[in-house]
């Protein structure tokens, strides 16, 4: 059976380097370090090595999706890009997202209801455009419905404000074709025609 032969602590000390015959075995972290027992002398089956590895990269992506998900709310579907970007082993996939869901740091309804309030909170935009991102981020659509039929939302309102921010640029012109320029520019922001009707045509 592999003995290890060394235990060599890493650069950032929250880690071991296991050596077993005098060979570089696995990293593991502090904490299954001791609830494994593992010592110089140690004597481990090769059953043994591949559950303490298993452990350790574990630990070690759990360590590193945590601080992920803590920098702000993050969907099923972003979590999934990460494992996906940072190639960890799907064996662990499914450990690793009952263990953000345990933790409640994994929920697509709280996470579309913080990104709504943060975008209404920063950005006059459009329930179209909304969803839109909502989808983006992988998000359902009876969430998505339910998540914006609970929101303050009131499109008329930002849209004529966001015409008062730019009405600069259409003072001087043709009132046709000033008319014109407002539609097409609500209309990019992805507010609907009747509500650019009403803020249009009725100011």
């Amino acid at each position: 059976m592999p003995t290890v032969t060394l235990l060599k602590p890493q650069k950032n000390g929250k880690r071991v380097n296991v050596y077993l015959d005098g060979v570089f075995g696995f990293g593991i972290d502090l904490d299954n370090l001791v609830t494994s027992h593992i010592k110089i002398g140690t004597e481990l089956t090769d059953e043994e090595v591949k559950k303490i590895i298993f452990k350790a990269d574990f630990q070690k992506s759990l360590d590193r999706l945590l601080r992920f998900v803590t920098i702000r709310p993050r969907s099923l579907r972003e979590v999934k890009d990460y494992f996906r970007r940072k190639k960890i082993d799907i064996s662990i996939h499914q450990s690793l997202l009952e263990k953000l869901k345990n933790l409640e740091l994994l929920d697509d309804a709280k996470f579309a209801k913080w990104w709504v309030s943060q975008r209404l909170a920063f950005k006059k935009i459009s329930l179209k455009l909304l969803k839109l991102e909502l989808g983006k981020k992988g998000i359902g659509r009876d969430v998505i419905d339910d998540v914006l039929r609970d929101s303050p939302i009131d499109e008329e309102k930002m849209a004529r404000e966001l015409l008062e921010s730019k009405a600069y640029k259409w003072e001087n012109l043709d009132p046709g074709i000033a008319k014109q320029k407002k539609f097409q520019y609500l209309a990019g922001k992805g507010f609907s025609w009747e509500t650019i009707e009403k803020v249009v045509l009725k100011r």
